[in-house]
């Protein structure tokens, strides 16, 4: 008979949170160091956060707490989304918003919110050319000159459905208010893993959707 061998643990993965897809030079030193060290590989999320993977089980917290000594948050359940931004005025020459200023206003308000309900996405554009892909987003904003164009229920995969326009030339405080209510609405109708798409013809959804 074969001598049994133990199972190989399950390799682990850890999501930093990077808002606005912005990593800093000290966290990219860091991560490199760590990465020679704990041999992890590297991958660079569609929702612009820096994903971890192939660590080994017992390496988990002790690299978990050298990153969070630089201040690095992670990914859990719960979480506020952070906005998927594009690079907006700052190296754009279409851009008409700093999308960084604006979604670092909405992580500012409600980025310490907790019990927020999973599949829940923000999107921030710079221009009407939506390259952050507001369209596909549960919450997308878009710059326009006169102001902030907000869209709700858009999503993506196999049955993609573009978001509906709630909002006209709002202004940022105006937008950061619609948002809180949206959050509120989607955490207070759902209890499972669901889209904005599936509550935003609810009679008591806060705002009126513009087709």
């Amino acid at each position: 008979m074969d001598k049994e061998t133990p199972e190989t643990p399950t390799k682990k993965t850890l999501t930093i949170l990077l808002p606005g897809g912005a990593l800093p030079k000290a966290w990219l030193a860091k991560i490199s160091e760590l990465a020679a060290r704990f041999e992890f590989e590297l991958y660079l999320s569609t929702a612009q956060n820096l994903r971890l993977y192939g660590i080994s089980p017992a390496d988990l917290d002790p690299l978990k707490a050298e990153l969070a000594a630089l201040k690095m948050r992670f990914k859990e359940p719960g979480r506020f989304p952070l906005p998927r931004i594009c690079i907006g005025r700052r190296s754009c020459n279409l851009g008409i918003i700093d999308t960084m200023a604006l979604s670092d206003l909405i992580l500012a308000r409600y980025g310490e919110m907790v019990g927020v309900k999973p599949k829940l996405k923000i999107a921030i554009a710079g221009c009407p050319a939506s390259c952050a892909n507001t369209m596909l987003a549960d919450i997308g904003l878009v710059a326009t000159r006169p102001g902030l164009d907000l869209y709700v229920g858009g999503k993506g995969g196999p049955q993609p459905r573009a978001g509906r326009r709630v909002l006209r030339q709002a202004s940022d405080q105006e937008a950061l208010a619609a948002i809180g209510r949206i959050v509120e609405f989607h955490n207070l109708r759902t209890a499972k893993k669901q889209r904005l798409i599936k509550l935003i013809d609810d009679p008591e959804f806060p705002f009126r959707v513009e087709v």
